[in-house]
């Protein structure tokens, strides 16, 4: 509860003392019209959010726009902000004076996530829509896999939305041409690569594409008609829609779009550009953290996981970390011979840790979760592993999604740390049991801030060693430096961004400091580059949940349990930094309570 909720609560008290019981008559109708606005107001925001965003309502099992795309037209973006601002208004007139505590959190996120869209509009996001690791020539395949194809109809709306592409990209391609006109560009160097990924699918037969993949799960119920005549239109639309489409868009962003790239990465170089990293900042960390105190934290982190790395390498027979490092690269044994055993490995792990949730949680997930390759069109910009939601009607599970490109190149000893923060007990844990807790909105159930899911993930690599995992003195190596990484990604986000370092101060940063294999330096540095402030929440979210653990542990002694803790964390869906330590702090007091009550 905050303090200005505080300070209602107790003026409503006082002034229900001195009206007595005639204030009690009208007191109960207006609170309860007052919740039931409120209520109705989050289920209309939520139908607009569904209604503007078809693909992540088909994502999440709601079908009635599975034939449509974003609207991504200017037209189509100011009204979607205005329709924020709006929103905004009539969830700040909303008095939540005498709400439950859940109740009054809903309005108070609701708010704040429409504060942050209305206030970040004015850097015009929008006009920057493309970059090697996101955009509509990447995200749109990559959906195709997770969306459900159960009956005809889903064929028939999912052919539709084919046709309906060159529009979405001739509408991509109106922003860029505003981006050029704004000086709001990616890098120069990184647009090239924005080419090849669109060549490369162009290039494909209409079998092969990613976007055919539904034909692949054609209900074994439907008809032979039926299953010949939508194979027939959905390889048309790709062969007559789709092509085209990324072929255009090819030929402009090589062509027309590539001689505008700005020359320096830093977000400092964009327009108002010191404005618009901070703002990045404080919606990743959900803190008041200056890129400054920032960059700070992540050079005495980086220095103490350092040295638990040189003790781990002198324990192997190594004086210092350079020699280990390149010892690490040298050794065959330590790179996988062969895609399926990246994905065997990440099976393993997760197989692994299943048998001790139950010591660590009291709730678990319906579903376990899959591991499953990256599509091959993807791999290039993709990171080692990712994870997917399941569908909130537990239809489709979870999956983490495995990177086996370029596999020679990989080592396995980070494999064992990555499963742990992408499946379990990391974001398949935490986002499929913010799925299905009853009784929680749609928005709050659906929620995003990084650092607190990702925050949530890094803790669960932690979790790992705690629990006694790690036994292979190299994995627990790869277990540091997956650590590390999160630790230089304070030092170099807030380098290239706000101290104005160039690409090759961030690679040789790495370098330092890390045995972090090429493959993954590079693209680490790239997506830090068209991605500002995203990578600061995993550390900074990390660090917090540790710090609310220990002072849970301090304050309830004997009487803290794990179990208790991990649920209460995991309990009310994603949270900003900020409401988390309230959420926890809250709960501690109602254990010592509750404690004192039963020994009294």
């Amino acid at each position: 509860m905050t303090t200005t909720t505080r300070i209602g609560a107790a003026s409503a008290l006082l002034f229900s003392l001195i009206l007595g019981v005639a204030h009690a008559d009208t007191a109960a109708p207006d609170l309860e019209a007052r919740r039931a606005t409120l209520n109705q107001l989050i289920k209309e925001q939520w139908e607009h959010t569904m209604r503007n965003s078809p693909e992540w309502a088909s994502l999440l099992g709601d079908k009635r726009y599975n034939d449509k795309w974003t609207d991504f037209s200017q037209a189509g973006i100011d009204a979607d902000t205005k329709a924020s601002a709006d929103f905004l208004k009539r969830f700040e007139a909303v008095d939540t004076t005498g709400f439950p505590l859940q109740e009054q959190l809903n309005r108070e996120l609701m708010v704040r996530q429409l504060r942050q869209s209305v206030e970040g509009a004015r850097f015009k996001d929008w006009e920057m829509p493309l970059a090697q690791n996101s955009g509509v020539h990447i995200d749109t395949p990559q959906i195709v896999p997770l969306l459900p194809f159960e009956t005809v109809k889903d064929y028939e709306d999912y052919i539709k939305r084919l046709r309906a592409l060159p529009k979405l990209f001739d509408q991509t391609r109106v922003q860029m041409e505003n981006g050029v006109r704004d000086h709001l560009m990616p890098p120069q160097f990184l647009i090239p690569k924005i080419v090849k990924q669109c060549e490369d699918v162009a290039a494909m037969k209409p079998a092969d594409s990613p976007y055919a993949e539904p034909l692949k799960r054609l209900p074994k119920e439907f008809s032979a008609a039926d299953k010949a005549r939508l194979s027939k239109d959905l390889l048309a639309a790709i062969k007559n829609d789709v092509t085209p489409a990324y072929k255009k868009l090819a030929v402009y962003t090589k062509t027309r779009y590539l001689p505008h790239g700005r020359k320096d990465v830093g977000m400092w170089s964009l327009p108002d550009g010191g404005a618009r990293y901070s703002f990045k900042v404080k919606s990743s960390t959900t803190t008041d953290l200056t890129p400054e105190q920032i960059h700070q934290l992540g050079l005495s982190e980086v220095a103490r996981i350092e040295g638990q790395m040189l003790q781990t390498a002198k324990k192997l027979g190594y004086s210092d970390l350079k020699t280990f490092n390149k010892a690490v690269a040298d050794n065959p044994a330590l790179h996988p011979k062969s895609r399926q055993e990246i994905v065997d490995l990440y099976q393993k792990y997760t197989d692994q840790m299943y048998p001790q949730l139950t010591n660590q949680f009291g709730v678990l997930p319906k579903n376990k979760v899959e591991i499953k390759p990256v599509e091959a069109f993807a791999e290039k910009g993709a990171a080692g592993a990712s994870y997917m939601p399941g569908s909130p009607d537990g239809k489709r599970a979870g999956r983490v999604m495995v990177n086996t490109g370029d596999f020679e190149h990989r080592s396995t000893i980070g494999i064992e740390t990555t499963a742990l923060h992408e499946g379990v007990p990391g974001h398949h844990m935490q986002l499929t049991i913010a799925q299905e807790i009853t009784g929680l909105p749609d928005f709050r159930q659906q929620a995003g801030y990084t650092a607190y899911v990702e925050g949530w993930a890094l803790y669960s690599e932690r979790l790992g060693e705690e629990l006694g995992f790690y036994k292979d003195p190299y994995s627990y190596y790869g277990h540091l430096q997956d650590e590390m990484l999160r630790a230089i990604r304070l030092v170099v986000d807030t380098g290239l961004h706000y101290k104005k370092w160039n690409r090759q101060q961030v690679v040789d940063f790495f370098h330092d400091h890390s045995g972090i294999e090429e493959v993954d330096v590079q693209s680490e540095t790239d997506r830090y580059i068209v991605w500002p402030g995203q990578a600061l929440g995993y550390k900074i979210g990390q660090l917090k949940i540790l710090e609310l653990r220990d002072y849970a542990r301090k304050e309830l002694g004997a009487g803290f349990d794990i179990r208790k803790f991990h649920d209460h964390v995991l309990g009310a869906g994603a949270l900003p930094m900020d409401v988390l330590e309230s959420h926890v702090k809250d709960w501690v007091a109602a254990e010592k309570k509750t404690v004192a009550n039963q020994s009294s």
